[in-house]
Order: C-alpha cells, then structure tokens, then sequence
C-alpha cells in the first residue's frame, strides 16, 4: 500500500559572507529555484549569514511555508530546512570534537557543527529529516581533522539510531565531507543501516568540471570531481522506503548569468513510502552480496527485509560498498572492518594530542625563561617601546602555550575518547546482539 512520495534536495549553498562570490545573487536564484514546487522538503548547509536564512525562508513561504533554521556556536550552524509539510519538533546535536578554534581559516570551529533533526508529519506519517555539515578536508595529503570527521560520522549514526522512535522515514541530507571510499562514508552508512541513494558512480557534486567556481587546482587533482553531499535513506519498522530516482536538478548556470548557483552541487532523491503485503511468517532481514568485479573494484551490497530503505528494484535495493572479489563482505563485516579502522585513527590522535601537549608545555617553558630574561635586561635607550610590545607577545603566546596544552588539549583527548569508547561497545556487542544493531 502506497502511503506517500517525497521529494528531498540538499545543497551547500556556499554562503560565506565577505569569501562567497556573487553571493546575494545566487542566493536570489536558489531561492527562485526552490520556489518552483518542484521539491517537498529542502536541507541546505553554509547559511552562515541570519539575512540568508531570512531571504531563503520568505523567498520560499509559498510553496515551503514551514521551516527551522538551527542556531549553534558563534556563526549558526549553517543548516537550513524547508519544508512543504508541518514541522512538529526539532533537536540539535552538536558533536564532541569539531576543529580547532585557532585555526581562524578554516572556521568550522565557529560554526558549532552538529548534526540537526526536524520531525515532519507527511500525510499522516512521521518522517525524520536530519541535515548535517561534517567538518571539511582542506587537505587530502594531510588531513588533519580525519579522526574529528570519523567521530563526527559515528556520532551522527547514533543520534539517527537514538531518536528515529516510531518515524516512518528517516533521512539524513546533507554535505558530509566524505567521498564512498572514506572511512567516514563507511562508518557513518554501515552503523546507522541506512542506504546511499545514489547508485552509481557517475554523479559528481563537487569540484565538478561545469561548476564555474571550481578551480584548476582542484580540476588536475580530481578531473571528473568528487561526491560529498549525499542523501542517506532508511525506512520504518515495516516499512518500505524505495528510491525512485536520483539526480542534480539545477543546470550548471542561473539562468541568465555566468556563475553557478554555489561551488556544490544541488542532489535530488525521489523516495516512495508504502507498507508491504501481509505475510503469514515474520520476514528475517537477510543480506545478499552481489558483486562484479569491476576495474576500481567495486560491489553493491543489497538489503532485503522490511523496515530498510530501498533502492531501485524493490527486492533487491541497492547499497554500494567498496572491495574487490578476495574480499566480499556481509554488511557487519564490513561495518566491524569499518570500526576497526575508526578506533585505529582515534588511538593515533590520542598519541599525537600526548606529544602536542608535551610539546606545548616545552615551548611555554622556553617562553618563560626568555620572558624573565627580557624583565631583568634593561632595554637600550629608545628601545623600551618596543621591548614592552615584546614581553607583552612573549607573554600572551606563553598563555596560549599552557591553554593548548592544558584546557584544550583534554577537551579534544575527552571528544576523542567518548568517540574511540562509543565504537568499542558497539564493537564488541554488535556479533552478539546483531538483531538490535
């Protein structure tokens, strides 16, 4: 029996105020785009700036009249949801580790990232949308904020698990920062048992080679682009949830101009609702593997049973895993192997926050010694201006030092810790309580 039809978008809309270029613009033109009826519900990330969110939501009150912007740390969270249908409740998670506060360039820290829920009633059924901005890669080679985006995955899949209750439909929409292949990707879909919508591997959403504000950098490391923002799925408790269609609805310009409508790419996933045939036994999730083994090595893992999201054909929903033909594995294995290597990069970050908090307390060491020296040396004559400006730099980077090393140093290592501890009791009662995971 049918029950209903959404259709869900996510887009970053690339909304920095003073970094974003044509932003007012194409703020205008995303506006007009989402007011064409086209869409049921709208998850957007980066609305950094109030007046933003303000445009956005009256831009589209006509046909999305219901919407929730969440506010978190110093700048918002930057999620945005608009909805079609009635909002009945919200809830925002903000994760344990999420940056570094004196890392002013890249800002995530500022931005109080979390992962939001809204609970929409859709004709009668309660749905869950959860709109989320994973912490940035700004360097592939060296990525330092791995370890946060994995424990960032991990928390999201949990707080899905924790609050999605009696919903018919659970969605997460969002930019998660995480290409299939990463470890996030994979700790976040095969813990929280929900279905990519995307099937193939032709989509990309960004640094794509249209999108006008790509660069050449970014085109010689990734020519084809990368897929980031994505659209997770899971259905209810006897539930069917099939995915119908998946595309990236806006055109490469707004129309009219020269410019894209942000540096992402918008994701469009048609879902169906409907309750399966009454059977006389109680159906048994099973999983079955069916794998070609294709250059890049590649499989789809595919989910049967009632309560999970589908995808494509309705027996046999399609998720995709990486591996190759030596090692097909069952979604708990390969969630098990997922963890593993989780609790591998948490271990490695407790090691480097133990040598950055000696390293820290060495150089406000230094510092003080080289401090009391410059109070006991008289300053040359003509000099004293400026060998007060130095005590005073000297003196506030010794402070610094102590902070990094004390105070945040522990916030991160207790961040890491409940992340690293969260895994290990789901690791190790997962094999055995396999029905409730």
């Amino acid at each position: 029996m049918l029950l209903l039809e959404l259709n869900i978008l996510t887009l970053n809309i690339w909304g920095i105020p003073y970094v974003s270029s044509d932003r007012g613009p194409r703020i205008d033109a995303i506006c007009k785009e989402l007011a064409s009826g086209k869409y049921d519900i709208v998850s957007l990330q980066e609305v950094w700036a109030q007046q933003d969110s303000e445009r956005l939501q009256k831009g589209t009150e006509a046909v999305l009249p219901h919407s929730h912007y969440f506010h978190s740390g110093v700048m918002g969270a930057g999620l945005l949801v608009l909805s079609k249908y009635p909002i009945l409740g919200t809830l925002f998670h903000a994760w344990s580790v999420n940056g570094y506060f004196h890392r002013i360039q890249h800002a995530d820290w500022f931005g109080g990232k979390g992962v939001g829920l809204c609970r929409i009633l859709v004709a009668g059924q309660m749905v869950h949308l959860y709109n989320a901005h994973l912490h940035a890669e700004y360097d592939n080679a060296n990525d330092e904020y791995k370890t946060h985006r994995v424990i960032q995955a991990f928390d999201t899949a949990q707080f899905i698990e924790a609050t999605r209750g009696n919903s018919a439909l659970q969605i997460l929409a969002g930019d998660l920062n995480a290409q299939p292949q990463d470890i996030s990707y994979k700790v976040l879909l095969y813990t929280s048992k929900m279905l990519d919508s995307c099937a193939s591997d032709s989509f990309r959403t960004n640094e794509c080679q249209h999108n006008s504000y790509t660069s050449k950098q970014a085109l010689e490391r990734n020519p084809q682009g990368i897929r980031i923002d994505h659209i997770f799925v899971r259905g209810g408790d006897h539930v069917d949830a099939e995915i119908v269609e998946y595309q990236l609805p806006f055109p490469d310009r707004v129309p009219g101009e020269k410019f894209s409508f942000s540096d992402h790419e918008a994701v469009l996933a048609k879902l169906r609702l409907s309750k399966p045939a009454p059977r006389t036994e109680e159906p048994v999730a099973t999983i079955e593997v069916n794998c070609q083994v294709e250059e890049g090595g590649s499989c789809a893992v595919r989910e049967l049973g009632a309560g999970d999201a589908q995808a494509g054909d309705e027996e046999q929903p399609e998720a995709q895993c990486n591996g190759s033909a030596s090692s097909i594995q069952t979604m708990p294995a390969a969630r098990t192997a997922a963890l593993h290597e989780a609790l591998a990069l948490c271990d490695a970050s407790l090691l480097q926050l133990n040598t950055d908090r000696i390293l820290y307390y060495s150089a406000a060491t230094f510092l003080f010694v080289l401090l009391v020296l410059l109070v006991e040396f008289t300053a040359p004559v003509g000099m004293r201006t400026i060998f007060l400006l130095l005590k005073f730099i000297v003196f506030g980077v010794i402070l610094f030092c102590v902070f990094m090393a004390s105070i945040w140093n522990y916030m991160e290592r207790n961040g890491v810790l409940q992340g690293k501890k969260s895994m290990e009791v789901m690791l190790h009662h997962a094999q055995k309580y396999e029905y409730f995971y």
